[in-house]
């Protein structure tokens, strides 16, 4: 543990400050300033000896928290970076882009607010890379066996990592032309550079993993050269298919899926061209959907330079402490405010769009009305509809699955209820030998904690098949597999 009366020693929380909001959205980089050496060790110093650390079963990881809190502390930093780094392939991502279910569940946050652990976490790492500790750890020895990854998100970096430092040859297939999934094309580069992305990157690539980017699997490699050639499959191609609103007006020029949107200016700040570029200039925006993916809507639109900003939410607005609904160590229901809110725009809750209006085949507005939660169901407030001027809308409602590819079909998988790939305990696709599911695909969406605490789980199951038995780490028990 680190100091033992830390916790009543240093009872404030802090956090690194976010750059000024005049100033932020002049650019794409971080919003957040530095964080001091001395604030970091005062927040690690707060960990305390609370016996049982739910935090480590907050964190789908296992991250090894008090440990490394404590070695923060003492200012052994190579050591933290070991513990951190045992459980937890990318903390460079999870220390910006996860909500940091580990704090809900931190014992000091019941009467106090909690340790800072995911800036603990994120500084840890930022050091490593900076002071040359993140170097390849290459195989003691080659197995011989091929196995394909398809889909280069988290999950399926994860997976590759683990199997490429088991000593199979991995090859990681992505589609698009750059590595990444969701983290190149879905994440802001506000929110996350996506030089951390390119750096890590290197690392696999030093360590023997080997990346195809624009091929389509099932199409540009058969599903017959695919069971031919690999010994294995994993599949981690997320859970990509956008919930959409079908409703009058859907199909005028305008409305768009957030995943239409966000990938354009991603690629823009990349230094591509982008023919026919959706952006949110001089527009009025609505943006449908209260979650992160509407917040990073919400953030480009800004800076994009939107005229004015809505976000639709139709659940009510949450509390602005824990609600009793989701007491202590789950993560709380309460009302949050993210770097993009802080920005500006308006957010609405507890509203629903009725129908999309236009003209000459492009949207000019919306109708909506106010809705009230009874019985688990929604219901129109009476005399409550507006009408709300706008030409770019985007929708953010989360997504229902991965897309029936060539490569699924042609496989034969089976799909669960809510469209996600149907799969074993051993994360094994069902029906199948030797197709493996990992992440979001499987799961359906979730946190960047699941995915990669999904990928290494997978690694495990895929290295036990091929050699009989693995030394792998597996973080999520198979009762948990199925588990949303």
């Amino acid at each position: 543990m680190a100091d033992p009366r830390g916790f009543l020693k240093h009872t404030e929380r802090e956090l690194p400050d976010r750059r000024p909001v005049d100033l932020r959205l002049l650019d794409w980089k971080e919003v957040y300033t530095d964080f001091g050496k001395d604030q970091l060790t005062t927040q690690a110093s707060r960990c305390m000896d609370c016996g049982i650390p739910f935090c480590h079963n907050g964190c789908p990881l296992g991250n090894l928290i008090p440990e490394w809190n404590d070695l923060v502390y003492k200012d052994r930093w190579d050591d933290g970076i070991e513990r951190l780094h045992a459980t937890n392939n990318f903390p460079e991502f999870t220390g910006r882009l996860c909500p940091a279910p580990c704090e809900a569940s931190c014992v000091l946050g019941i009467n106090q607010p909690p340790v800072t652990i995911k800036q603990v976490e994120v500084e840890l790492i930022d050091n490593a890379w900076d002071s040359g500790l993140v170097t390849p750890v290459l195989p003691t020895e080659r197995t011989g066996k091929n196995i394909a990854i398809v889909g280069s998100g988290p999950a399926g970096l994860a997976a590759a990592q683990q199997l490429t430092r088991a000593g199979h040859t991995v090859y990681v297939y992505e589609r698009a032309d750059r590595i990444g999934g969701l983290l190149r094309y879905g994440i802001p580069e506000f929110k996350m550079e996506k030089r951390h992305i390119d750096r890590r990157l290197e690392q696999m690539k030093a360590e023997g993993t080997v990346f195809r980017t624009g091929v389509n699997v099932g199409v540009d490699i058969t599903v017959t050269q695919l069971r031919e050639d690999f010994d294995a499959v994993i599949l981690a191609m997320g859970s990509t298919i956008g919930r959409d609103l079908p409703i009058e007006g859907r199909e005028l020029d305008g409305i768009h899926q957030a995943m239409e949107f966000l990938p354009q200016a991603n690629r823009v700040q990349l230094g591509d061209t982008v023919e026919g570029q959706i952006t949110a200039k001089g527009k009025k925006v609505v943006i449908i959907g209260g979650g992160d993916t509407g917040a990073d809507c919400l953030g480009t639109s800004l800076r994009q330079g939107a005229e004015i900003v809505h976000q639709f939410e139709i659940m009510p607005r949450p509390p602005k402490e824990r609600a009793e609904s989701t007491p202590w160590p789950t993560y709380p229901l309460m009302y949050r405010v993210s770097s993009a809110h802080e920005e500006g725009g308006e957010r609405v809750f507890s509203v629903n769009t009725e129908m999309f209006v236009g003209e000459n085949g492009k949207v000019t507005g919306l109708k909506a009305h106010e809705v009230v939660m009874r019985d688990g169901r929604f219901e129109k407030v009476a005399n409550s509809d507006f009408e709300l001027d706008c030409d770019l809308v985007l929708l953010a409602m989360g997504f229902v699955g991965p897309e029936r590819t060539d490569l699924l079909d042609k496989l034969g998988v089976e799909y669960d209820q809510r469209g996600n790939i149907k799969r074993d305990d051993e994360f094994r696709a069902v029906g199948q030998e030797n197709v493996f599911v990992a992440g979001d695909a499987g799961r359906g969406q979730s946190l960047i904690v699941w995915a990669i605490a999904e990928g290494r789980s997978a690694a495990a199951a895929v290295d036990e098949y091929l050699a009989g038995r693995t030394d792998l780490p597996a973080p999520i028990h198979p009762t948990q597999v199925a588990q949303r």
